[in-house]
């Protein structure tokens, strides 16, 4: 009987991972002999979101050491490592980006703007943003790379975990601009989520970014990132009074940039 507490965290815990794998990959649901069909509830289940990220960032760091080994220069292997956390997540936060992007920057008003971001088309403003998300990213990690593979690996690793944990530290801070959307009826995070969330990203940090770049490193690129969570979490209030799932994938994105360019720079 005194196991049973322990038990039921761990049974939690890996529900958890698995809803959130699940919701922020392509991973088949199937391959948990799971229709797919129940509607995840992320109040609590928001938290291991950064071990999600750390899974993503060691499939696009494990492209990046093969690539590097076989001889490929460290802007192709930086590229590929990308393109491979694009392929794993189905580039769910990209659409993000670009949704928002075209949302905020086309239109006059917060309904219009939603209306926007509600189209599946990209215009404009969403391929701008694109194009300077993935080439900022694969900058930043091929000039990493080019110190070592495996330290740059490292750095995506932990870009990826901390980029989650701004997703669930913006969806718990906003109400939802659509109530009633996905974002509202599958969360939000409550605030042990958040925080929990925060601390596992802080660990990944301290293991991974400390040890291949030192202290410094670390420091900033974390605070850049949580410079730009903030930073979006307030410019989605201002433009369309809370968050959509659009938002939450711009956050993801603006965030791994800001903590891939702190951990360049030093």
């Amino acid at each position: 009987m005194a196991d049973d507490p322990f038990r039921a965290e761990l049974d939690a815990i890996l529900g958890d991972l698995k809803a959130s794998l699940l919701f922020l990959t392509r991973v088949p649901a199937r391959l948990f002999g799971d229709s797919g069909a129940a509607r995840p509830d992320f109040s609590r289940a928001a938290r291991v979101f950064p071990a999600i990220g750390v899974l993503i960032g060691a499939v696009g760091g494990l492209v990046l050491i093969v690539a590097r080994d076989l001889g490929e220069s460290p802007l192709i292997a930086a590229g590929l490592a990308v393109l491979a956390t694009f392929l794993l997540t189905g580039g769910l936060h990209e659409d993000g980006l670009a949704d928002t992007a075209d949302g905020f920057c086309g239109g006059a008003t917060a309904e219009r703007k939603l209306e926007i971001m509600d189209d599946s088309r990209i215009g404009t403003y969403g391929a701008v943003a694109l194009v300077f998300s993935i080439g900022l990213r694969v900058t930043a990690l091929a000039d990493l790379a080019i110190f070592g593979s495996w330290r740059s690996a490292l750095a995506l690793i932990a870009a990826e975990a901390v980029s989650r944990a701004a997703v669930v530290r913006l969806w718990h801070a906003l109400p939802s601009a659509r109530p009633g959307s996905l974002s509202e009826q599958a969360g939000p995070p409550d605030q042990m989520a958040m925080l929990i969330a925060i601390a596992i990203a802080l660990v990944v940090v301290v293991i991974t970014v400390i040890p291949a770049y030192g202290f410094w490193a670390a420091v900033v690129g974390s605070a850049l990132a949580a410079l730009a969570t903030f930073g979006m979490t307030l410019l989605a209030d201002r433009q369309i009074g809370g968050r959509t799932g659009d938002t939450l994938g711009a956050c993801q994105q603006v965030a791994a940039i800001a903590f891939l360019i702190g951990v360049a720079g030093f």
